[in-house]
């Protein structure tokens, strides 16, 4: 889709690119991507040579953001680290220093005064410290005299073939938000199963089973999981989840082509997340998660095997970034038409528009 240029988005931990690829898609013009994790910079740079990449964690590009002499925007956008709240992960929320970013996330929000910001993470992050945590940040965003929505959306109904869910929380500045009418992407009436998109999939490097777990999911139909094994097989197997009543979904699954995955994980051979081949006992290859993620065949990533797997499982989908994107876009687009502004191309550095301390350019 042809860019915008009136439309500016920056994006913090920005990770393989699935977000800011998705918003590209949706007409925004890239200012920069923000990231910590080398190999995934790497990707970035890889793929989107024309795109600012800035290789630093954000509490010190907060701390410095006047020397990095950059434009206005009308959109910042990304998914601070999910693990805090994960249901994979330990919970801890912002006692986590991952979690803690948030905070360094709002901080930008009162320096560059973004028209819209845009935000997502897990489904884990509705039910941390029940519900008290999502409270706390719908609370801090509106307290920055922003107007804010939120919505669990699920990839499957945007064109990913992946059951896949993820919180969106869109905000805009109360100053034009009497002008704006937004309203989240709707979702699709064709909703695609794995065999519509894994054909003809590149060949690339894939982990593979360790022998003893490969014979027990050889006993696993195509749509089958734990619940198809032999009791014994699957009281061992599943140890101490076997006499839980839920948690249990993933265990020994082998996914079906007329489904779609399940949510995609950091480590394809990991124990109890499974997500089988439906016809191969083994899981799916870098380039067939590429897939399940709705990345493009020429999107390329560098690194180790492992890392590979790890900045595609965690990255937003696509095509799920691209309808978010549109979303906004229209409600953006839609505001200006209503005030009848069309800003002219900034031209100065963002800390003299904001008379912020003038400080030496950084250079990259």
């Amino acid at each position: 889709m042809e860019k915008d240029n009136s439309l500016k988005v920056a994006e913090m931990f920005a990770g393989a690119g699935g977000l800011a690829l998705g918003l590209e898609k949706a007409g925004w013009e890239s200012i920069c991507c923000l990231e910590i994790v080398p190999d995934a910079c790497a990707t970035l740079r890889k793929n989107k040579p024309n795109w600012k990449i800035i290789q630093e964690n954000i509490t010190k590009f907060v701390t410095e953001f006047p020397t990095y002499n950059l434009p206005e925007i009308d959109l910042l956008s990304g998914g601070f680290p999910c693990q805090s709240f994960s249901f994979a992960g330990k919970k801890e929320g912002f006692q986590d220093k991952r979690g803690k970013v948030f905070h360094e996330f709002v901080k930008l929000l009162e320096l560059w005064q973004p028209k819209a910001f845009l935000i997502e993470n897990v489904r884990g992050l509705l039910v941390h410290q029940k519900g008290k945590t999502f409270k706390e940040i719908i609370r801090t965003l509106k307290g920055k005299k922003y107007q804010v929505q939120w919505k669990l959306l699920n990839s499957w109904d945007y064109g990913v073939a992946q059951k896949r869910e993820r919180v969106f929380i869109i905000g805009f500045r109360k100053d034009i938000g009497e002008n704006i009418n937004f309203s989240f992407p709707t979702p699709h009436t064709y909703k695609p199963v794995l065999k519509d998109i894994l054909n003809n999939v590149p060949p690339s490097q894939g982990v593979k089973y360790p022998k003893k777990k490969k014979k027990i999911l050889d006993l696993v139909p195509p749509g089958g999981c734990w619940r198809h094994l032999p009791p014994k097989i699957a009281k061992k197997y599943c140890g101490g989840s076997y006499h839980l009543d839920g948690g249990k979904t993933g265990i020994a699954r082998r996914i079906s082509w007329n489904e779609p995955s399940l949510a995609l994980t950091t480590s394809p051979q990991q124990k109890q997340t499974e997500r089988c081949h439906p016809d191969e006992t083994r899981p799916f290859t870098v380039r067939e998660y590429a897939r399940i993620q709705s990345f493009p065949d020429d999107w390329e990533f560098v690194g180790s095997l492992h890392s590979q797997y790890k900045q595609i499982g965690n990255a937003v989908p696509v095509n799920l970034a691209k309808e978010v994107g549109l979303a906004v876009k229209k409600a953006l687009i839609s505001e200006r038409e209503v005030l009848k502004i069309y800003e002219p191309k900034i031209s100065t550095p963002i800390y003299q528009s904001r008379e912020l301390k003038k400080a030496p350019e950084r250079s990259l």
